[in-house]
């Protein structure tokens, strides 16, 4: 007799993750086997539980959704883990199916198409609702930005001007003008305005630690 699914949730929220595992105990054929509420625990309850598919955040204290990701395959490559997340940029979608998750959902899709996702990828196969993997194809047609243009784009996003982008960040004032028309360049943006709104759509910005 096949036992049943062995669900694990990694969700920083508390109320969202007690939503999550109690629609889970509404299904015979899932078994909640653990719960984590950061990164670093999310890791060590994979270690100790090994759960059959391990439901994700995607941004949580200490280890985001993708260092977690990236923790767990390379010790286990073959574990199904499927996103849950707040957040449908661009970025963030392909970052988590970059390292190797096996489906992305967001906490506003219905809870039978994530209990379905569930099955799907525990069967071995990976689930990206139609809008999530449009915008998967989108970000992958996009040319990526190399670290030092992250780095001037969040500064952009301060309304940091170049001079001020240059002494932060180090660098000789025309050349801090080469990495912001390449930022503007590769989002397809006229305006430093418009970069930013085009960043923040995408995924591309997390707050900066100043």
């Amino acid at each position: 007799m096949v036992g049943p699914i062995r669900v694990a949730v990694a969700e920083d929220n508390r109320l969202m993750r007690l939503g999550i595992v109690a629609l889970l105990k509404t299904q015979s054929d899932l078994l909640v086997v653990g719960e984590a509420e950061d990164g670093a625990q999310a890791v060590n309850l994979f270690r100790s539980q090994k759960p059959d598919v391990f439901l994700i955040d995607m941004r949580m204290p200490i280890l985001d959704g993708v260092q977690v990701t990236t923790e767990i395959l390379r010790a286990y490559p073959e574990a199904h883990i499927l996103v849950l997340s707040h957040y449908d940029g661009q970025e963030d979608i392909f970052r988590a199916v970059e390292v190797g998750a096996r489906g992305y959902l967001t906490k506003e899709h219905p809870p039978s198409e994530i209990l379905n996702a569930i099955r799907i990828v525990h069967g071995g196969g990976k689930y990206l609702p139609s809008s999530i993997a449009e915008r998967l194809n989108d970000r992958r047609m996009q040319p990526e930005l190399t670290p030092r243009e992250q780095q001037v784009l969040e500064r952009l996003a301060l309304g940091l001007t170049n001079k001020q982008i240059g002494d932060e960040l180090s660098m000789a004032h025309k050349t801090c003008s080469i990495h912001v028309s390449g930022v503007l360049g590769k989002l397809g943006a006229h305006t430093r305005t418009e970069a930013v709104a085009i960043a923040q759509k995408r995924g591309l910005l997390k707050p900066l630690q100043r």
